[in-house]
């Protein structure tokens, strides 16, 4: 199941992949860009492990109706590698990141997005640690930290708090934001 954040934004998503790809950084399952490429948005889908990626792809073979191929892009990449700048300027009209974090990369995808495009952006906050994993503070975010990446940006929602999984399954604490670049 996607995630509910993309569905009140569908509209503006399909007029930014017109111009660059929407990017699913580290996609996991791909659930976020698969729901992308059912609404007919061209969908980059980026991770580290070969084997989501390939899963991805059998997925869109498997259900060739529903899902173009000719719009799924695949990127195995390690985006921690501090010697590569894998994102480079204007290259996304959204990048999606769902559950991932890793500091350096923030300025390297707000730079990655084309005037105007968005991040959509939702992990983990430090109260996390009460409901279960992830536990290590390198990746749970503090009160206020996502909001204060996207200073200078519109706010197209912002979040900080409880709630309950996509999956409805438990109690989640995450921060969520959606912004578009000036």
């Amino acid at each position: 199941m996607h995630s509910s954040l993309l569905q009140p934004y569908i509209r503006e998503l399909k007029t930014l992949s017109c111009q660059r790809p929407i990017l699913d950084l580290a996609c996991g399952s791909g659930r976020n860009g698969l729901f992308c490429l059912k609404n007919k948005l061209a969908t980059t889908f980026a991770d580290i492990k070969e084997q989501p990626l390939l899963d991805i792809e059998q997925t869109i073979n498997n259900d060739k109706q529903m899902l173009d191929s000719t719009l799924a892009f695949f990127w195995q990449v390690d985006f921690e590698q501090t010697a590569f700048n894998h994102l480079t300027e204007n290259s996304f009209g959204a990048i999606m990141v769902f559950r991932y974090l890793h500091r350096p990369l923030i300025d390297k995808i707000k730079a990655a997005v084309i005037p105007n495009g968005l991040v959509i952006y939702e992990t983990f906050t430090e109260q996390q640690a009460e409901f279960g994993r992830p536990k290590n503070p390198d990746f749970l975010l503090k009160k206020g930290e996502l909001a204060s990446y996207f200073s200078g940006w519109e706010i197209l929602h912002s979040f900080e708090g409880l709630k309950t999984s996509d999956t409805g399954e438990n109690q989640q604490a995450v921060a969520q934001i959606i912004a578009r670049k000036p």
